[in-house]
């Protein structure tokens, strides 16, 4: 077998990207040139590497195996070459990965926690979807999530070895509604007052439903706008756009013009923030990195 190391950086992203043509567009290649190098290393190993099917593309088991050698040797040769160009060598780096609200719950306070009690741990950190971030760590690119789950909370994918989850906090939804509508008249709303309400969502995919209606609201929902950012959507919903749901931890940042108000009339909807990391021996750094956001996770409202 004598694979590429082009090769081996391609099946890293398109591990992480989930498609040929995403790992191109992130490499600068053209898709074909992504194909071919694919095409190369299924000839250089004699394995299928690569499921392809019509939402994408993941990794066999044996481009499982090939990707855990190619993370180590493309991580050598990056050392390698910052030694060869006399930079220091990068120590104590995790790599955080985050789904957006996160940024608001619990990340920035955690960090802040860690920098006094261990000023020595560096943490970059990423933003990204719950499938995209746990791609991401199949393809050793990132160390740890804080990821969302909603009910039934299955199995974070369908790959081997299942990743390690700790449930940090769950906590149920509310409605963010504009202070004038007739929404905002109390402190709780009737499911079937929200028929043919104009929503705030963030964008869905086959991967990632929508986030923002409230499930099992009446009627098909009406989506008006769409934003994956929280704090836009509560400026929408501020300015009389529309309705959005959020968890209980934002309340601290809703701008005027914003209530948030209870659902009646059908089950709580509830949704967990975990953490997930591929099984295996887990290093001091990232040990304090979950010790920091457990803490700050305990100190959100439920």
């Amino acid at each position: 077998m004598d694979p590429s190391l082009t090769g081996l950086r391609v099946l890293r992203e398109i591990a992480e990207r989930g498609s040929f043509t995403a790992a191109a567009t992130q490499l600068g290649y053209t898709q074909s040139a992504v194909s071919r190098q694919a095409a190369a290393l299924e000839r250089a190993t004699g394995q299928r590497l690569f499921d392809r099917q019509v939402g994408g593309v993941t990794l066999t088991a044996a481009g499982l195996t090939l990707l855990r050698h190619a993370v180590v040797a493309l991580d050598a040769v990056a050392a390698a070459d910052r030694e060869l160009k006399g930079l220091p060598p990068e120590h104590g780096i995790v790599r955080l990965g985050t789904f957006p609200s996160a940024g608001v719950l619990i990340l920035p306070r955690a960090l802040a926690a860690l920098r006094r009690t261990h000023p020595r741990i560096r943490v970059t950190t990423r933003e990204a979807t719950t499938p995209a971030l746990v791609r991401a760590i199949r393809a050793r690119t990132i160390d740890l999530a804080v990821l969302a789950s909603r009910p039934p909370h299955r199995q974070l994918d369908d790959q081997a070895p299942p990743l390690e989850s700790l449930t940090l906090s769950e906590t149920t939804l509310l409605l963010a509604v504009p202070a004038g509508s007739p929404l905002a008249a109390g402190d709780t709303v009737e499911l079937e007052a929200l028929a043919d309400q104009d929503w705030i969502a963030g964008p869905s995919s086959t991967a990632e439903p929508t986030m923002g209606v409230w499930p099992g609201a009446p009627g098909r929902p009406r989506i008006v706008h769409t934003a994956r950012d929280w704090l836009t959507k509560l400026h929408l919903v501020a300015a009389g756009c529309g309705i959005t749901t959020v968890p209980p931890g934002l309340a601290d940042t809703v701008p005027p013009g914003v209530r948030l108000v209870e659902v009646q009339g059908g089950p709580a909807e509830r949704r967990r923030v975990v953490l997930a990391r591929l099984p295996g021996p887990c290093p001091p750094a990232v040990t304090e990195i979950i010790r920091a956001l457990r803490q700050e996770a305990a100190r959100q409202p439920g």
